[in-house]
């Protein structure tokens, strides 16, 4: 501080020696030296005001990309598509008996599909569901042009990682034709977007859960997937056909919200609950009490009751 001050002295006693109209001058000789720095560079500042001019506004491409949830309505089972081996199968064959998994996404993506199939398999490795057993997924390729065979090594992969037995027959891979992949999307409310400049393709980040008939049950949304949801989302799919009477009683506490594609607890239902818990308490416990009490007559002073 004491050598800041000092300079601030240093320089006040040599403006003394500085001629009053050379001050004044040095503020319009300011002024034009940046006036003409500026004029020298209007390609910089045409680029500077692009850019802000438009913060806030959404790219044309992506005015395309979303997901519009269609919650109960059904994904045409007749679509045709390919397996990991090439096989012509349709959808209706892994329907019927289990709820599925539905993610939509393309197997050549650079980061957001890996990250959506990342963070699928890491919250199934927590659900204390079988994949296969007790609930089969199915993964599409929104890009037509992509291979059974890349197909093949994204389900080894994945079913890999996930490391239980019998996943291999519950994870699906499929490729498709456009018209085919486009009609699925279109019924799932999954909207998506080429962009020839970059040969990507730009789509929202999300899973759907199904039902065994094929109705839209959930949606989640993001790339990470809470192992509570989805074993909740899997056991209201089945339609109660999997799952414990714990999942009953979760799937009282928590409600599904549409917005968030998030289970959220409610309370209402959680002070219901522990109301109604109380009242079974007090009278379990009166009714012990009542049992354990025994009346007896007095018997001092040799007194009997009547016969």
């Amino acid at each position: 501080m004491s050598g800041f001050i000092h300079r601030r002295r240093h320089v006040s006693r040599a403006s003394r020696y500085i001629p009053g109209n050379l001050k004044l001058a040095g503020f319009p000789l300011a002024s034009a030296l940046l006036l003409a720095l500026l004029a020298a560079a209007p390609p910089c500042a045409a680029q500077l005001t692009g850019p802000i001019q438009n913060i806030g506004v959404r790219p044309e491409l992506l005015k395309e990309v979303g997901i519009d949830q269609k919650l109960n309505s059904a994904v045409p089972l007749d679509l045709a598509f390919r397996d990991e081996a090439g096989r012509p199968v349709k959808l209706s064959q892994y329907f019927g008996s289990k709820p599925v998994i539905l993610s939509l996404v393309y197997y050549n993506c650079p980061m957001l599909c890996t990250q959506v199939l990342n963070g699928l398999d890491r919250g199934l490795k927590n659900v204390q569901l079988d994949l296969g057993k007790d609930f089969d997924a199915i993964t599409v390729s929104i890009d037509p042009s992509e291979s059974a065979k890349l197909a093949a090594a994204k389900r080894d992969l994945y079913t890999g990682i996930y490391g239980r037995p019998g996943a291999a027959e519950g994870w699906h891979f499929l490729t498709g034709d456009e018209a085919q992949i486009k009609q699925l999307a279109d019924a799932a409310g999954f909207r998506y977007a080429y962009d020839a400049e970059s040969k990507q393709f730009a789509h929202a980040s999300g899973i759907m859960l199904l039902t065994p008939s094929g109705k839209i049950s959930r949606y989640f949304y993001g790339i990470q997937y809470p192992s509570r949801d989805l074993r909740l989302g899997l056991v209201e799919a089945s339609e109660g056909k999997i799952g414990s009477p714990v999942d009953q009683i979760l799937l009282f506490c928590y409600h599904y919200d549409p917005v968030t594609g998030k289970y959220g607890i409610v309370i209402s239902r959680i002070i219901k609950a522990a109301g109604l818990l109380t009242v079974l308490a007090v009278g379990l416990m009166i009714l012990v009490l009542s049992r354990r009490e025994h009346y007896r007559f007095p018997e001092e002073n040799g007194w009997r009751p009547p016969r």
